[in-house]
């Protein structure tokens, strides 16, 4: 008798708490909206995956010792955020902001969400029961740049215990760009403003490509060495793009190497969703704070851009593409071409788009900086 009782003692049904079945709801949630929905399923499915895994009893798949433990520290020294920075490089082409420079500011204004989402933060202190320290709030406001690798990197840094909130926010997020953006553009702009066309951009050339990322690096090395890891491994990752001598190293930062990264940062993410630290408070909080992030943001390129039209009449630029300052390569890009398309179907946007939205990686990494700098 007394060996069935021991028996019963180690199974997972005597172990269950009703917290860890609702994280396991939210991990089977992560994974339909995955796998049914395809939103942003290459992180999503992975990290509702060790959601799952994480909240098993008795299993200590994610306490120490376990997997999950393990592959968490590639999180925690920061190096899956990097590495992935590096594949995002490698994919990148900088030749749309190139051929039209003035998109930086599109990329830079984008980033207004984060500070704003910072003051954000810290103003949730006066509702009973919230608290977020500075590093926290940073930690959250960089949910605003709409870069998951950057959402991670800085959370890692600053706020580990709140990284599985702050990751699940940036990514959904991301993954609702199609939804959230569009009746932000057409409120802030008008019919006339939709129907702007650009003129064709100009070939941009090998020498340019080459340049940029080692003048990208440097001034960073000068200005901000904060945003410097971040930067560096993107630059990198590009200047082995367009650099044309390594096709081999090229094609395996683009491919294998960050999908096996993107395997192992989804799990170590979903190991943070245990009971313990995603239900509580501070959690619906951040899942608020995201929202009213990415909406700002989107708000402020579109802005931007209605400001630059004003002071260049003659030269105007489609404020859709304001939106694309996000970061969320290319899906931003795209909704903008999508939107401007149903006021002028022969208006194609998704190149000029690709300026600021290579602009906001860059400015969302240099955002990171400034806030690790800050509450150093």
């Amino acid at each position: 008798m007394e060996g069935f009782i021991q028996l019963w003692e180690s199974t997972g049904l005597s172990n269950f708490q009703p917290g860890q079945a609702m994280m396991m709801a939210v991990g089977f949630l992560l994974l339909y909206l995955a796998i049914k929905k395809e939103f942003e399923p290459l992180l999503l499915l992975p990290i509702g995956f060790g959601a799952v895994l994480s909240n098993i009893p008795v299993a200590g798949i994610a306490e120490e010792g376990g997997i999950l433990s393990y592959l968490y520290l590639g999180i925690k020294s920061g190096i899956f955020p990097l590495l992935i920075f590096m594949g995002v490089g490698a994919m990148t082409d900088f030749g749309p902001m190139l051929a039209n420079p003035k998109t930086l500011l599109l990329g830079a204004a984008a980033q207004f969400g984060i500070f704003g989402t910072l003051l954000g933060a810290l103003a949730l202190n006066l509702v009973p029961g919230l608290h977020f320290s500075f590093k926290d709030a940073a930690a959250i406001a960089i949910i605003g740049g709409a870069d998951g690798p950057t959402s991670i990197y800085v959370a890692s840094k600053l706020a580990p215990d709140l990284l599985g909130a702050i990751a699940v926010a940036a990514y959904s997020y991301m993954a609702l760009v199609p939804l959230i953006q569009p009746p932000i553009m057409r409120a802030l702009t008008t019919p006339e403003e939709r129907l702007i066309e650009m003129a064709q951009l100009r070939r941009v050339s090998r020498v340019e490509k080459v340049v940029f990322p080692m003048v990208l690096l440097i001034l960073s090395a000068m200005l901000l060495p904060s945003a410097a890891p971040l930067i560096g491994m993107f630059c990198l990752g590009n200047l082995l793009r367009e650099s044309g001598v390594v096709d081999r190293l090229s094609k395996t930062s683009q491919n294998e190497l960050i999908n096996i990264v993107t395997i192992f940062l989804g799990l170590s993410v979903g190991s943070k969703l245990s009971a313990g630290q995603f239900l509580r408070a501070e959690t619906l909080g951040i899942l608020v704070l995201g929202a009213l992030a990415f909406s700002f943001g989107t708000a402020s390129g579109v802005l931007m851009a209605k400001a630059m039209n004003l002071i260049t009449p003659n030269n105007k630029v489609n404020p859709l593409i304001g939106a694309a300052g996000v970061s969320a390569v290319p899906m931003s890009a795209r909704v903008a071409n999508k939107v401007g398309q149903e006021s002028n179907p022969h208006n194609f946007l998704l190149m000029h788009a690709m300026g600021p939205n290579v602009a906001g990686v860059i400015g969302s990494a240099v955002a990171a900086g400034v806030l690790l700098a800050l509450v150093r």
